[in-house]
């Protein structure tokens, strides 16, 4: 993976999370390798876990034609952020019309406070390992480890 232009490639992992909209826990994780298309790929993978007739929800770097057709084609509705800079965007108003597209909009934010404990209080900011199955073993405990103060966050509300 390189960070910029003209810079060198270097070895780097990134990981993934499915998270589910009403309480913001992690449904599915896992970590591959960097590349350009691993964060769709990823994604896809793991969808194929979930039951039909579900929504997904994204950020604009989502909205690629090979992602939402394999997403329509597993009968996922993908609530895709719009990237309409200097091009048109693969979601249309079938799916923008509805208000649950608004609805994951919002809600898609709260995978960011998922990264964020991972990388501060899961201690995954920098990998202290080499691997992509030890790398996926370590984010996916984290990820659990997550649900779990989660979970008792939301059943035992601080007073």
């Amino acid at each position: 993976m390189r960070k910029g232009v003209g810079q060198e490639a270097k070895l780097g992992y990134q990981g993934h999370a499915l998270m589910d909209n009403r309480h913001g826990l992690v449904v599915n994780a896992c970590a591959t390798q960097a590349s350009g298309t691993a964060e769709w790929e990823a994604a896809v993978q793991m969808v194929t876990a979930l039951p039909r007739q579900v929504t997904l929800g994204a950020d604009k770097g989502y909205d690629t034609r090979e992602f939402v057709k394999a997403l329509r084609a597993l009968e996922v509705t993908p609530h895709v952020a719009q990237n309409t800079s200097n091009r048109a965007s693969r979601i249309d108003g079938r799916t923008t019309r509805h208000p649950g597209y608004l609805v994951s909009q919002r809600k898609r934010k709260l995978v960011e406070e998922i990264f964020g404990w991972l990388k501060t209080v899961g201690l995954l900011r920098k990998t202290r390992h080499r691997g992509e199955r030890r790398v996926d073993w370590i984010f996916t405990f984290a990820a659990a480890v997550y649900n779990l103060v989660r979970i008792r966050n939301l059943t035992c509300p601080a007073t």
